[in-house]
């Protein structure tokens, strides 16, 4: 709203300073800035409403070490992560882009799925929350209405550079030709990214095709099942993530800050030229939402690091999570997720690794056996004797280090 405002007294008044809030990274700047001080400053606020509703988290006893003093730490804590990155949003951001609409609509979608899940664990006694077949249907639900809308709605498309040989005619004909002259009209497309492949473009459609041409028109089925797939297995990941003090938001903010450099570069045309990658017009407004998200996520690290003050709960890991699959699906960068999102992935794989392994073995010898000594993975290393802050910081580094290699994927072909 304050980008409308501002752009009204910059064209009507010439107002000193207004012209500001036309720069993407001016607004991306106040968004971080503004996220970190609504999580700082009401994020406690939030804690002892938390508190004084008796919000207090229910530890099962799993032999967990520091296990015990958690009891009774308000949760719901996501209510700070929603607040802090949707009001600097609805403020900095240009609201009619279909990018920003979905991520908002993923924010409310998720952040309602993961706040019933909580209120029946807290208020109606239900250890289990909400059946798990219903928070499948909500985030099947998500996918399918992120998947039909980045498929048919007509401000989604990509450019692509004109051939080259197109292009040195053009400059011999003017040599002062700009960027985007160099770039064909925009268009829908399902192509998206393949990392470390030189020819790093795949249409989805080439699914299908291969069997006739004419499938070619049901290739948004194809589209919105890898989009279901996408957010149901992030939103899960985040939520098995987290299970001890700052690891789910210390390591979503990297993946999150990651995600804001591709979503810049694919939505500046001379950056777009330079790395050879898709230009996406539009999506680079996407970067003033994760700016706000990344400063809310940190913000809420204040009172979330060991010893935490207040947990996420699923109010807060669901929502993560979807916003983290529908971002990387937006920007075409879905097929980093296993790299990017790698500690995700491991602590899925661990969970399912553990329960198919005990099964087999439950039906094959009589007995259930385990692979790790307690799934997800960071329980493991909890089991195996290391502190939880040692387990988080490893955690982080390692998420860095994926972050790094993730980032060089737009040079390393």
């Amino acid at each position: 709203m304050l980008y409308y405002l501002f752009e009204y007294l910059e064209q009507q008044f010439q107002f000193p300073g207004a012209s500001l809030f036309g720069f993407l990274t001016f607004r991306a700047a106040v968004a971080i800035i503004l996220s970190l001080l609504i999580s700082t400053i009401f994020g406690k606020r939030i804690i002892r409403f938390l508190q004084k509703q008796q919000v207090g988290e229910t530890i099962r006893d799993l032999g967990l070490e520091g296990q015990v003093e958690k009891a009774g730490t308000p949760t719901m804590g996501g209510i700070i992560i929603i607040l802090a990155t949707l009001i600097p949003v609805l403020l900095l951001a240009k609201l009619e882009n279909i990018y920003i609409i979905l991520l908002i609509i993923t924010t409310l979608w998720m952040g309602t799925i993961g706040f019933i899940d909580d209120y029946i664990k807290k208020f109606k006694n239900d250890k289990e929350g909400l059946k798990g077949k219903f928070k499948v249907l909500g985030q099947v639900g998500l996918g399918l209405i992120v998947g039909l809308t980045l498929y048919f709605h007509e401000d989604v498309t990509i450019k692509e550079e004109l051939p080259l040989q197109k292009q040195r005619e053009l400059l011999a004909e003017n040599p002062n030709l700009q960027e985007a002259q160099l770039f064909d009209v925009a268009e829908k497309s399902t192509k998206t990214t393949i990392p470390f492949v030189k020819n790093n473009e795949f249409d989805y459609s080439d699914l299908i095709t291969w069997i006739s041409p004419n499938l070619e028109k049901y290739a948004w089925i194809i589209f919105i099942l890898v989009t279901i797939i996408i957010v149901t297995a992030v939103s899960n990941g985040a939520n098995l993530t987290d299970g001890i003090d700052g690891l789910a938001a210390g390591t979503s903010a990297i993946v999150v800050l990651t995600l804001g450099i591709f979503a810049w570069v694919s939505g500046n045309i001379i950056f777009s030229k330079y790395l050879n990658i898709m230009y996406i017009p539009q999506v680079e407004e996407i970067t003033i939402y994760i700016a706000a998200f990344v400063g809310a996520l940190v913000g809420f690290l204040w009172y979330n690091a060991y010893p935490a003050q207040v947990f996420m709960g699923d109010t807060g890991s669901l929502t993560i999570g979807g916003i983290i699959a529908v971002i990387a699906i937006a920007v075409r960068k879905e097929w980093l997720i296993p790299i990017l999102c790698g500690i995700f992935l491991a602590e899925n794989l661990s969970v399912m690794m553990q329960v198919s392994y005990f099964k087999y073995t439950r039906k094959k010898y009589g007995e259930g056996r385990r692979i790790f000594k307690m799934s997800p993975l960071h329980h493991h290393y909890q089991k195996s004797g290391y502190h939880e802050s040692k387990i988080v910081t490893r955690f982080w580094i390692v998420g860095i280090l994926l972050a790094i290699i993730s980032i060089v994927t737009l040079k390393i072909r």
